[in-house]
């Protein structure tokens, strides 16, 4: 029997799928069940690898290398001698920018023996951790703990030595309170902040599940810093007082690695450990073409984050059992040697970038199970 009420919900039904399609930022999942969300763990060990990465490549293939085959050193006082941040200003410049965001993720590096004392334990549960970490460096030491009538996972990860500079700093450093380290040593740690909530028992709140779409935010805050400071206060600062340049073929020059490069060796870091996440610089006018969208997804991204740079675009997918979910964000010509270094580049599709323009995209990849 024809039902006008049976007609009206099956256009209203069929209306509501034409509208979630049209969305431009949003790719349907599989119907199956998806992962919902990733655990503190997870999330504080994706977020722990990125810094790392930028760290490792920052000290072995800038500050290392170029205090050994180059006059060009790292220094306390790098503004006013003109030479290159110490590793760990290099975190600490970056982690302010990220925390200064207000986006709910901080992240701190603190030492049971700092050279600055701000860099000291806050409390004694941070004071047991560091000396956990020291203990066992395999794993990170975690607890949930409330600050401020908020309830956050914190994580501390070894900081480990892992080039000259960094020890032979600590270890000649007239305020050092320890003067024995040596590389493969843990120094310190990373702490990571992830806030939880208002409500809920510590006991409920370790089962806590973050959206990826949050934890893709927190990552790619870190990337953006660590980005902003090695463009503004390495490349652009040295190459304008003519002290060193930043070069394709960085390598065999003895410059410094172009930003995109810096991002791209962090990004291989990452990808050797199979932690479940990933991340790479795209763009629809790449100078290699092994940068260019590696599928619709990236494409229709790269196309959708150019015109609507204030958010993400974002999808999830499924390779055999596996769950992912992924989020291109825009990546902007933070400095204006960004835009000169294209335009000006013999083989660069694209020659007219402004400051401040969107020049590509930087993909997030996080596994869900």
């Amino acid at each position: 029997m024809f039902s006008y009420k049976s007609l009206y919900k099956s256009i209203v039904a069929f209306s509501l799928i034409l509208f979630l399609l049209s969305i431009p930022h949003i790719v349907l999942s599989s119907p199956q069940k998806d992962p919902t969300g990733l655990t503190p763990r997870k999330s504080s060990d994706y977020i722990h690898a990125v810094i790392e990465a930028d760290r490792r490549v920052y000290s072995d293939l800038v500050v290392d290398r170029l205090s050994k085959n180059t006059s060009l050193g790292s220094t306390e006082n790098w503004e006013a001698e003109d030479a290159l941040l110490l590793p760990a200003q290099f975190l600490l410049k970056s982690a302010e920018i990220s925390n200064e965001r207000g986006i709910g993720m901080r992240y701190f590096l603190k030492s049971l023996w700092p050279i600055n004392q701000k860099n000291s334990p806050k409390s004694e549960i941070e004071k047991i951790g560091l000396k956990e970490v020291v203990k066992n460096p395999s794993e990170p030491f975690t607890w949930v703990v409330k600050l401020g009538g908020i309830w956050y996972y914190q994580a501390i990860y070894p900081d480990i030595a892992t080039s000259e500079s960094c020890v032979s700093c600590h270890n000649n450093h007239l305020n050092s309170p320890r003067r024995d380290f040596k590389v493969g040593e843990v120094m310190g740690g990373i702490i990571i902040n992830l806030p939880l909530g208002k409500k809920g028992k510590k006991e409920d709140l370790e089962k806590y599940l973050f959206a990826p779409e949050v934890i893709a935010d927190y990552v790619h805050s870190i990337l953006d810093a660590d980005r902003t400071v090695y463009s503004k206060y390495i490349v652009d600062r040295l190459q304008n007082k003519n002290i060193i340049r930043a070069s394709e073929n960085w390598w065999n020059d003895n410059n410094l690695p172009l930003p995109a490069q810096f991002l791209l060796n962090a990004s291989q870091l990452v990808e050797k450990r199979k932690l479940g996440i990933d991340f790479r610089l795209i763009s629809l006018w790449p100078i290699n073409p092994g940068n260019g969208p590696a599928n619709e997804f990236e494409h229709k991204g790269l196309e959708t984050v150019e015109i609507h740079p204030i958010r993400p675009y974002i999808g999830r997918s499924k390779i055999g059992r596996k769950h992912f979910f992924q989020a291109i964000y825009p990546d902007f010509a933070v400095t204006q040697g960004c835009a000169d270094c294209h335009n000006a580049h013999p083989v660069s599709p694209k020659t007219d970038f402004k400051l401040h323009d969107v020049m590509g995209g930087i993909a997030v990849t996080l596994e869900l199970n």
